[in-house]
């Protein structure tokens, strides 16, 4: 399946191949590639794959999923190994062969997925005389397209080897598909889920025999029987803390953890946190599920159908798509056997034990035309195959998922330009370094660039046939003139590859208003999931909603911080506050204000500084030189880590207790500890200078890299002193002398000439995670350690605290073409006009693993009379006229759907209220002069409701009504 050059080809006598690189002993991990990767591996993981070397065999639709995937990863070496030549047959499943290409080795393409991972190619003959010692030198063989009794061969010499080469065999046949794992008779797994340990706050341990622990706030624990527990800050039964101990389920809320009845009385506090226990699973070489080893012994030895009593028609409908290929179960099986790959080289998450097989819906059976959809055509018939050609597409994001959703577009020619079909995709995003571990179709000269114009030049070369329309903007309420019910009329479906629940619910109502069928997908680390939207058939994404995500108390971000994420957060809003919000309200006020002069006049007149404190504040006290900058961080830091914590003590000593009796300071709260200043402690110099650095930033003053110097002597002149009044020191309520002093404080800097039209301007910084030059995450890690320090709490690295902060989503290639995957395979079925039983919404969990499919949400219908009911779907439709008044429609609404409505409503607006004064007079007014539509505009939906049948019963719902204020309606919109 390789194009060849002989200069690139490792040629040799079988067992003597052409030397891999030498791998490093070790590697430095690029963050800002591999940023997301390594909040699902972990960096243990990542360099164990550093060192890695994987074998693997063909690279057909299957095997060069598995190369991109896997290289994306970032092992140390793969070696592509394959015999064959390509076909035209090939161009529909292979997304990194051209019609152009002659003696172009497809590797190529491979090795620029990433720089760090070494790609060499053999084109040796592997057949059952190989000598296999030559594997001995890589950690994974992944063989695809392989015959089963050379699979069985290789299996069971990697089996024999100490310690064992980890196999994997997969293949996929059509519309059937297999992966087989043997990664040796005793294979340890450190981290069997990949789940991040909660730590729980205690509320109470028995002192018995078993020791029964309940959780605070009746919170729930997740454990499972048998699972370990460690203990820490307990208060009284400090016996069992730093001690680990087996847990038995009682509860969702309470567990026993043994004989507690020797120990103290428990009194208050405790943390206890899940002991992640590692796991040996055992492996048998390879064996096969009947169906699969029939299909095997009649490609390998017969030219007949195998009869062994199974279900001739399945293994029919098999074996005569079996040459075939569905790109999109390629993808699924790719992402499932890829991350097996990465499990194996890591003993990161559960292995496969030992198979998983897999088959699509039933299946057309099409005649060979000689062109690159032979494959497909294979598998879905002729017919299908032409209206996916004619399928007009808009896809909604063009990152992880959208580059994996354009590629199997592209291979099963969805939206051909000879065929009047099309996609057209939007993103108003641009390529950073950190989306090259995922978002295939990105190179790093693509780096800020579009990724929308940048993902549709990059489908054109896997297939140019396709007509792609890619856009820059979001798809939002600003944006609905060009994305308009006319522009939705023509569309067959809409994809969604969106990372934020917001716009995904705004994409559905528009979906749902227009009547289209939309395809929802997302991933986190290795779960991902899938949601299929039929018109008529199920129910759409906003028919649910997931629970909102809970939100830290004020107070507790304020002043009694419990665990790491409430000091990250509170870093991340001082963050916000200082740099971003206090300077953008600074350039609003002055954009609104002629200059200081007429400030500070107004001021006089009206004896207030209302509107315009805190702004006066800023002007006063601004700094205007780099040491200003340092000094000014200084004082913060006393601010924040040390005047705090000596309120709180004081407003709260530590003796403090409540009206019950109980100490104010116990668990959750933790009293805080002043912090001294001190210069030679590397986290309180980062926290001033980047504090200093940011500083510098929206007052526009340049900063030095040399700060040591300059600190050393501001160090000896920074006043400190608790009486001293700071710049920060500002209240909420401000008192009538405090006005007087910041009037005086703008005549003073009008007198001395300072109030410049470059100091009535400050420059905003907004969080930016990803750049470790801008020192945002220095302030970020530096607040956030020295507040957890404050309050003894344990701190977190920095690649946890960019995470919290910067509300990172784990991400890996692996799940990310198996969700894209799956989503194509609905894609197909809407195409088909499949019916609700055939649509499958789908979960999976690679690390554990598991998958589970499901049907849709069949759609609800809401009933208004016994002979009246409507869906989500539904839409009412009136046609008026100029002279249409409110009464007409009423009339109207009776007449066509048998029932009088009680109330219209136009948005916000009540366009009719029985109750509402004066409403009766507008049953005589034109629903043109009631709804005021812009110049254009055909239509309005309005909300209507119905008088109840039974007096005190709410009104009841209908489906939007479609007003057409003449009988034109919008081209190609339908009712």
């Amino acid at each position: 399946m390789l194009f060849i050059s002989p200069t690139e080809s490792h040629r040799g006598t079988p067992g003597h191949p052409s030397p891999l690189p030498t791998m490093a002993d070790s590697m430095d991990i690029d963050d800002s590639l591999y940023s997301r990767q390594r909040y699902v591996l972990g960096d243990s993981a990542m360099q164990k794959m550093a060192r890695s070397a994987v074998f693997l065999s063909g690279i057909g639709a299957l095997g060069v999923e598995i190369a991109k995937n896997i290289v994306l990863a970032g092992v140390k070496a793969v070696t592509l190994h394959d015999c064959k030549r390509c076909e035209v047959w090939d161009l529909g499943t292979n997304f990194f062969i051209r019609e152009e290409d002659v003696v172009e080795a497809v590797h190529s393409r491979v090795a620029e997925l990433n720089p760090y991972v070494q790609v060499s190619v053999s084109t040796d003959v592997l057949d059952e005389n190989t000598d296999l010692s030559f594997l001995k030198r890589y950690q994974c063989v992944v063989l695809t397209e392989t015959k089963l009794s050379l699979q069985k061969r290789i299996d069971r010499f990697c089996h024999s080897q100490q310690p064992p080469i980890k196999f994997i065999g997969c293949d996929v046949f059509g519309i059937c598909s297999r992966v087989f794992c043997d990664f040796g008779e005793a294979f340890e797994v450190s981290d069997p889920t990949g789940e991040e340990p909660k730590e729980l706050f205690i509320q109470n341990i028995s002192q018995e025999n078993p020791g029964v622990v309940t959780c605070m706030d009746s919170r729930t624990h997740g454990l499972q029987t048998g699972q370990s527990v460690c203990f820490k800050e307990i208060n009284g039964m400090s016996e069992l803390n730093g001690t680990t101990h087996q847990v038995t389920v009682l509860s969702p809320y309470s567990f026993a953890i043994g004989d507690t009845s020797s120990f103290q009385p428990y009194a208050h506090a405790g943390i206890f946190r899940l002991v992640k226990m590692p796991k040996t699973f055992t492996f048998a070489p390879l064996q096969l599920h009947t169906v699969m080893l029939a299909l095997d012994a009649f490609l390998e030895q017969h030219a007949r159908l195998p009869n062994i009593g199974v279900n001739q028609e399945l293994v029919r409908s098999v074996s005569r798509c079996a040459r075939g290929c569905l790109s999109p179960l390629a993808a699924v099986v790719g992402g499932i056997a890829s991350q097996e790959v990465l499990k194996a080289l890591t003993g990161k998450f559960s292995p496969l034990q030992q198979w998983v097989e897999a088959h699509c819906f039933n299946v057309d059976f099409g005649v060979c035309r000689g062109d690159r959809y032979d494959a497909l055509r294979a598998c879905i018939g002729e017919s299908l195959c032409l209206k996916l050609h004619t399928f007009q597409v808009f896809m909604v994001g063009c990152g992880a998922i959208g580059c994996e959703m354009l590629k199997n577009m592209a291979l099963m020619g969805v939206g051909l330009s000879r065929c009047s079909g099309e996609i057209c995709i939007t993103d108003p995003d641009l390529i950073e370094k950190s989306n090259l571990n995922r978002q295939f179709l990105f190179r790093p000269q693509h780096i800020r660039k579009p990724k929308s114009t940048t993902a549709a030049a990059a489908s054109l070369e896997i297939n140019p046939e396709l007509q792609i329309d890619a856009h820059l903007n979001k798809v939002c309420p600003a944006t609905e003139d060009m994305y308009s019910d006319a522009f939705f009329s023509r569309l067959n479906l809409v994809v969604t590859a969106l990372d934020n629940v917001e716009a995904r619910r705004y994409v559905d109502s528009r979906s749902v208003s227009n009547q289209k069928a939309l395809l929802d997908s997302g991933t986190m680390g290795t779960k991902g999931h899938t949601e299929i939207i039929v018109p008529y058939l199920t129910e759409s994404y906003n028919s649910h909603r997931d629970p909102p995500e809970e939100e830290i108390p004020f107070c507790t971000l304020k002043s009694f911080p419990a665990v790491i994420e409430h000091t990250i957060q509170w870093a991340r809003d001082k963050f916000e506050s200082a740099f971003s919000h206090k300077p953008s309200i600074y350039n609003m006020f002055w954009q609104t204000h002629s200059s200081a002069q007429e400030v500070l006049r107004v001021r006089i007149i009206l004896h207030s500084m209302e509107g315009s404190f805190q702004v006066i504040k800023l002007l006063s006290r601004r700094p205007t030189q780099w040491e200003h900058c340092l000094a000014l961080a200084r004082l913060k830091f006393d601010k924040y880590f040390k005047r705090k914590a000596l309120q709180l003590l004081h407003s709260f000593p530590l003796d403090t207790r409540l009206k019950d009796g109980s100490l104010f300071w116990q668990s959750p709260k933790r009293p805080p500890s002043p912090i001294e200043f001190d210069l030679n402690d590397p986290l309180h110099f980062s926290f001033v200078v980047s504090t200093a650095r940011l500083f510098a930033g929206i007052y526009n003053i340049p900063h030095s890299e040399e700060v040591r110097g300059t600190f050393n002597y501001l160090y000896q002149h920074i006043e400190t002193d608790e009486t001293v009044k700071k710049p920060d020191q500002l209240q909420m309520t401000v008192s009538s002398e405090e006005e007087r002093q910041a009037i005086s404080q703008l005549q003073k800097a009008i007198s001395s000439s300072s109030v410049t039209p470059g100091r009535l301007r400050m420059t905003p910084t907004f969080f930016e995670k990803d750049d470790d030059s801008n020192g945002h995450m220095d302030f970020v890690a530096s607040a956030s350690a020295l507040r957890a320090h404050m309050y003894a709490i344990e701190a977190a690295d920095r690649l946890q605290t960019k995470r919290i902060a910067g509300k990172i989503i784990p991400a890996i290639a692996t799940s990310t073409a198996a969700v894209a995957g799956l989503v194509s395979l609905e894609l197909i079925k809407v195409a088909g006009g499949y019916g609700f039983e055939l649509f499958k919404n789908c979960f999976f969990n690679l690390a554990i693993p598991v998958m589970v499919l499901t049907e849709t949400a069949q759609v609800k219908r809401t009933q208004i009379r016994d002979d009246i009911s409507f869906s989500i779907w539904d839409r009412w439709t009136i046609f008026g006229h100029e002279d249409f008044t409110l009464s007409d429609f009423m009339n109207a609404v009776k007449e066509e759907y048998g029932i009088e409505p009680t109330m219209v409503v136009h948005g916000v607006k009540m366009l009719y209220v029985p109750v509402m004064p004066g409403h009766n007079k507008r049953l005589k007014l034109t629903m043109h002069k009631l709804i005021k539509p812009s110049a254009g505009r055909k239509y309005v939906d309005l909300t209507v409701s119905f008088a109840p049948e039974v007096d005190g019963d709410e009104d009841l719902p209908s489906p939007p009504v479609r007003y057409y204020f003449s009988r034109e309606r919008e081209s190609g919109e339908t009712a």
